[in-house]
């Protein structure tokens, strides 16, 4: 296993992390096609991927009603330690009015609650799951400041935020001399490519880590679906679900998996496997976070660590996937100074 930066802290994850939303739910009304496993599953998914190396683990409140956050606490035990350990809040946990969001209120309500589920003392990455558009987010901020100086928090992180909305965020953090974001938890594959468009260069420019979510858009991308939606697995999220969380073009996505095959083939390995290399080979992505159902799913994605695509690798999964530049990029590339080399210049 490989390790990155987190941000432009000194602290060092995975560049594959293992996603906890499988976790828990089995009865659950939604959770239940996302995963149901529950603890001694728990317990060989979470022993496998910290035995290949994996040290970053990444959960939410609203997982299973807390049930995800209960049993990964249960199934680290005493390699808690061991682990940078990420989780979120925001979504509804509770029928009551309170019961959700990002006021001060509920940011040290959940925090608790979550500590308590996890069966620890601190958090190493507590993320806001996505933005309050009610709560001014110079609350949030000192909330979640108070926490990392009373030791219950390491760092903080987002997910779901939109470029202006991290650099707002990071503003209000620097004026008040506060913790700040440095990760940001985004929808980024080879069939959801905008985050490159305001996302990825405010990253780099912000030194903010970006973590990645749904990389295999809900198992569409490890090619075992075909063009008429018959499958090889039936048991995978997409198959349960019926349905598509991220909206994409199915046509377009099929091309897409056409030539992943190809490159699979010319490796040797996996569709997803490659689909995971293509996505730690761009700027700004820290570290994809991989939930499986299955052992031998999880084994295959940790490997994608290993696996170096070549340019010409990456140019064909470029051209079958570039989306159309969005406004204002691509009015920006064209008024680009056209820079002259030193050695022509007269």
């Amino acid at each position: 296993m490989k390790y990155r930066q987190l941000g432009r802290t000194g602290v060092w994850v995975s560049e594959i992390a293992l996603g906890a939303m499988s976790f828990g739910g089995k009865d659950h009304p939604v959770f239940s096609a996302i995963g149901g496993l529950e603890q001694p599953d728990v317990d060989r998914m979470v022993g496998a991927a910290l035995d290949a190396g994996v040290n970053f683990v990444d959960t939410a409140d609203v997982y299973a009603d807390g049930e995800s956050e209960v049993l990964l606490g249960k199934a680290l035990g005493n390699r808690r330690k061991d682990v940078i350990l990420g989780t979120k809040l925001l979504a509804p946990v509770g029928p009551g009015p309170n019961d959700q969001g990002l006021t001060r209120l509920h940011v040290m309500r959940s925090l608790e609650d979550s500590l308590r589920r996890l069966g620890t003392d601190h958090i190493d990455l507590y993320q806001i799951h996505n933005w309050d558009h009610v709560t001014p987010i110079e609350e949030t901020l000192a909330a979640l400041d108070d926490a990392v100086r009373q030791g219950k928090v390491r760092y903080l992180g987002a997910s779901n935020l939109a470029a202006w909305q991290i650099s707002k965020a990071l503003g209000v953090s620097a004026l008040h001399h506060q913790s700040k974001f440095v990760a940001n938890q985004i929808n980024y594959s080879l069939l959801a490519r905008q985050p490159e468009g305001e996302l990825v260069p405010m990253a780099l420019q912000e030194g903010v880590s970006l973590t990645v979510w749904q990389p295999l858009m809900g198992g569409f991308l490890t090619g075992k679906f075909d063009r008429g939606g018959k499958t090889t697995d039936d048991q995978s999220r997409r198959s349960q679900t019926g349905a598509d969380f991220v909206p994409f073009d199915e046509e377009r996505g099929y091309d897409v998996v056409d030539v992943l095959r190809v490159v699979a083939d010319r490796h040797g390995v996996s569709p997803a496997r490659v689909a995971l290399a293509w996505l730690l080979a761009q700027p700004a992505v820290t570290s994809v976070i991989v939930g499986s159902r299955k052992l031998e799913q999880l084994t295959d994605n940790l490997a994608a660590s290993e696996l170096t695509l070549t340019e010409k690798d990456l140019a064909e999964l470029d051209e079958v996937s570039s989306p159309a530049p969005a406004y204002p990029k691509w009015i920006q590339d064209a008024f680009a100074p056209v820079r002259i080399p030193a050695s022509n210049k007269a």
